[in-house]
C-alpha cells in the first residue's frame, strides 16, 4: 500500500469528521434557551459510519475508504478515498507476519506519567538520540528502568521507577530478581514510541507493555481503548551484548 496516501486519506477523514463535530456543537450552543430547539438538536445528534474495503478501481486492486457524517435528517457529508495496493500472493505472506520470539525476561507496564505528552518516554529518547546513536535500556521485574547512553567523555542515564511487573508468559515466572540489559539503535527506539505525540493511556489506549528479550528483541506492545479497536506492536530488533558489555562503567 502507498503508506503517503493512506496517511492523507486518513487525515482527509479526521478533519471531516472533526469539521462536523465542530458544526455540531455551534448548533448546539445557538439552540441554548430554547427547549424546543434544544430538544431537536439532541434529536439530530450526527452518526459516523467508516468503511473500509477491498475492490477494483478502474480495473486495479484498491483499499477504499469511505466516510458517512448523518449531521441531520436533511444534511449528510459523504467522503471516499481509493489507495492503490498490490495484492500479495499467499506464498508470501510468510515473509510479513510478526517475527516469533521468545518469552520475555523482563516484561513491565508502562504507567500513566510515562506516557503523557510532558514527561514521556518519548521525550527522553528523543533528547538522546540526538547524543549517541545507540540507548541502552535496562529493565527489572522490580518495575525499574533505566535508559543509558554512554560516551567518550560522559555517560548519561535516565531512572524510571513504579512501573508495573508482568510475571505471565515471561521467563522469570515470579522471579523479581530478573533484569535484562538490551542495546538498541535510539532512532529506531524513538520510532516505537512516536503514537505517545499523539495517543493518551486511560483515554485512547488501555495499555502499553514493554517486553525485553535479552540480545533478540524489545517488543513495545500497545492495547488501544476500547479494546476491539485493536493495539500496536512494535518490534525494536537489538545489538549483540557479550558478558562484558552488560557491565557499567
Amino acid at each position: 500500500i502507498d503508506l503517503h496516501m493512506f496517511k492523507t486519506a486518513l487525515q482527509s477523514i479526521l478533519q471531516l469528521l472533526s469539521s462536523s463535530s465542530s458544526s455540531s456543537s455551534n448548533s448546539t450552543k445557538r439552540s441554548t434557551g430554547n427547549q424546543t430547539a434544544l430538544h431537536n438538536s439532541s434529536m439530530n445528534h450526527h452518526n459516523h459510519t467508516i468503511t473500509m474495503k477491498l475492490a477494483k478501481r478502474a480495473g486495479f486492486p484498491c483499499l477504499c475508504l469511505s466516510v458517512t457524517s448523518n449531521q441531520t435528517l436533511q444534511h449528510k457529508l459523504e467522503q471516499n478515498h481509493s489507495v492503490p495496493i498490490k495484492v500479495m500472493r499467499t506464498a508470501e505472506m510468510q515473509y510479513h507476519l510478526p517475527p516469533h520470539v521468545s518469552q520475555p525476561d523482563v516484561q513491565l507496564e508502562l504507567p500513566s506519567d510515562l506516557t503523557g505528552r510532558k514527561g514521556s518516554v518519548r521525550t527522553v529518547v528523543e533528547r538522546l538520540k540526538s547524543i549517541s546513536p545507540h540507548v541502552f535500556v535496562e529493565g527489572s521485574m522490580t518495575g525499574d528502568l533505566v535508559l543509558r547512553i554512554e560516551g567518550t567523555e560522559a555517560s548519561i542515564r535516565t531512572f524510571y521507577n513504579k512501573l508495573i511487573p508482568r510475571f505471565e508468559d515471561t521467563k522469570s515466572s515470579q522471579n523479581t530478581d530478573a533484569t535484562c540489559v538490551l542495546k538498541v539503535d535510539s532512532k529506531k527506539l524513538h520510532a516505537c514510541f512516536q503514537w505517545q505525540a499523539s495517543l493518551a493511556l486511560g483515554r485512547t489506549v488501555s495499555s502499553a507493555v514493554l517486553c525485553m528479550i535479552e540480545n533478540e528483541m524489545l517488543v513495545l506492545h500497545v492495547l488501544l481503548n476500547p479494546g476491539d479497536l485493536g493495539f500496536l506492536t512494535y518490534y525494536v530488533p537489538v545489538h549483540y551484548i557479550s558478558g562484558d558489555g552488560l557491565l557499567d562503567s
